[in-house]
């Protein structure tokens, strides 16, 4: 008989991952490229399945910076650590598909802000924090905060592009320092998300060796709508589901 090793979230999606839509800003930054606020994740894989228009993700890592195209159809991903900037192209629109769904709502991406907001706590709070709502006070506020992460990385970016990724390092180090006092808290949406989810599998796999998969016994489907439509997250604007293991509207200020 097959039984949850840990109490586990009701029905969570595939692999206990995080589904979201995304239409690229398209408002123009110093640089004069249209597009999302720049940042990172600490411990999730984040990747970008296009389903129409055209763009590029921008990214920094220890493979230097890179521009990767993105068209219908095309994908890409990246791992924890990865500085990565969402460029519009035209019309460009994404499916988000991120790891350990409820991290990243719940704090698991920084911003590139420039140095002396990251070393404040107070300070990179009320950067990063929006007004409720999808109106043009929260857009207003949206677009200062791109252009905020805008501004800390082309530092960054000109950096690493010239062999020194010092500044680069630093703000991964800066990040981390960030979040520590969260990880508690990641870490029992974890539990109750990812490695339940695998540990079930294990599980299964235990029963079906033994000639006794019960769990089929439990097939079912699942249906869901969006629930929150085009609010502003760090890329764009962002069409969310509330499913079990995400925490909306998102907490990571």
């Amino acid at each position: 008989m097959v039984s949850d090793p840990k109490p586990a979230l009701p029905h969570p999606l595939p692999g206990a991952i995080g589904l979201s839509h995304l239409s690229a800003y398209d408002w123009e930054a110093a640089d004069g490229v249209c597009g999302g606020s720049p940042h990172l994740h600490l411990v999730c894989t984040e990747a970008y399945v296009v389903t129409a228009g055209r763009g590029a993700v921008q990214t920094l890592s220890p493979d230097g910076y890179r521009d990767i195209p993105l068209a219908a159809g095309s994908i890409a991903w990246f791992t924890p650590g990865t500085v990565h900037r969402m460029v519009q192209g035209g019309d460009l629109r994404i499916t988000v598909l991120m790891q350990n769904s409820g991290l990243p709502e719940a704090g698991d991406a920084v911003f590139t802000f420039p140095p002396e907001v990251l070393a404040d706590p107070g300070k990179y709070a009320a950067a990063a924090k929006l007004p409720p709502g999808t109106g043009p006070e929260t857009a207003a506020a949206a677009r200062r905060r791109r252009d905020l992460a805008v501004e800390g990385y082309l530092v960054l970016r000109e950096a690493l592009e010239a062999g020194d990724n010092g500044p680069y390092l630093e703000f991964q180090r800066a990040a981390a320092r960030i979040v520590r006092n969260k990880v508690p808290t990641w870490r029992e949406l974890w539990r109750a998300g990812a490695l339940a989810t695998a540990e079930r599998t294990g599980a299964q796999l235990d029963a079906l060796e033994a000639g006794e998969p019960v769990h089929l016994g439990e097939a079912t489907a699942h249906e869901a709508a969006p629930t929150r439509l085009g609010g502003f997250g760090m890329c764009g604007r962002r069409d969310e589901y509330n499913l079990p293991g995400t925490t909306l509207p998102y907490q990571g200020e």
